[in-house]
């Protein structure tokens, strides 16, 4: 067993381990690389159909080649999509710095479909690798009222073996990437040849690595313009993979607090 077969074992049992042991699931796609790699592990979980709704929480900002992805591959891969909007920047925390703030609008948003479609669930494609807060998350992660994250108070996973009983009304967080990096995501990419958005292949000497909100995210310098070439760049860079994330570069406390409040 190769260590891709290994990793997408794991993923898919923890899967279906949420799919036998949580109620209502959805599943967060936000068009990038991960969620595209997490829609292909689930249909492989599910003998090629993805038994819940996948939910794109949409800020109207992203960029128009991932709204052009999202209608595309909705259809070619029979989804049932459930896209809800952000409420406006003038509603949120005022003392987040300018980026955060601007992405705390998803946070909202998601708390607001989560509400109002019930999920017991939701199923998202963080990895550990991503961001030191993330480093601290859980496979399985109970969330408090409105979906806060304490992660002083998180269950133990030990051996793979994970708490997925919990008192009713707790909603539990997913995820079944979180062993994953940055280089076995493209790699995977590669051997299973997964659509991905067009932005992250090098393009005038510049690339994205992670893709958010036009006015938040920004390419990197790069030449990488196929998945090979990705590959081999990853594997002896020093840049960070968020290097392009306004947020990542504002206040030391800023990504923690988003976590802390339900930013995935």
């Amino acid at each position: 067993m190769s260590d891709l077969d290994a990793l997408e074992n794991q993923s898919i049992y923890i899967f279906r381990e949420a799919y036998n042991k949580i109620g209502k699931l959805g599943m967060l796609w936000s068009l990038g690389k991960d969620s595209n790699v997490m829609v292909w592990l689930a249909k492989k979980a599910f003998l090629g159909h993805v038994p819940f709704p996948l939910i794109h929480v949409d800020t109207e900002k992203k960029f128009p080649e991932m709204y052009a992805f999202r209608d595309r591959y909705a259809k070619e891969w029979n989804l049932d999509l459930i896209v809800e909007g952000c409420p406006p920047i003038e509603d949120i925390d005022q003392s987040l710095p300018p980026a955060a703030r601007s992405a705390a609008r998803k946070t909202a948003g998601l708390k607001k479909v989560i509400e109002k479609h019930e999920f017991e669930g939701v199923i998202a494609g963080i990895r550990r690798d991503e961001q030191a807060t993330r480093a601290k998350e859980r496979v399985f992660s109970p969330r408090g009222e409105s979906s806060q994250w304490n992660f002083r108070a998180q269950p133990p996973e030990f051996w793979d073996q994970y708490k997925t009983e919990f008192p009713p009304g707790t909603h539990v967080r997913i995820h079944p990437i979180l062993h994953w990096t940055e280089v076995d995501i493209w790699r995977y990419i590669e051997r299973e040849n997964i659509p991905v958005v067009e932005l992250y292949f090098a393009k005038n000497g510049k690339r994205y690595r992670s893709l958010g909100d036009q006015d938040i995210t920004h390419p990197v310098e790069s030449s990488a313009s196929t998945i090979a070439e990705i590959i081999a760049e990853l594997e002896t860079t020093k840049t960070s993979e968020r290097a392009g994330r306004a947020m990542d570069h504002e206040a030391e406390d800023a990504f923690e607090r988003l976590r802390v409040d339900g930013y995935m």
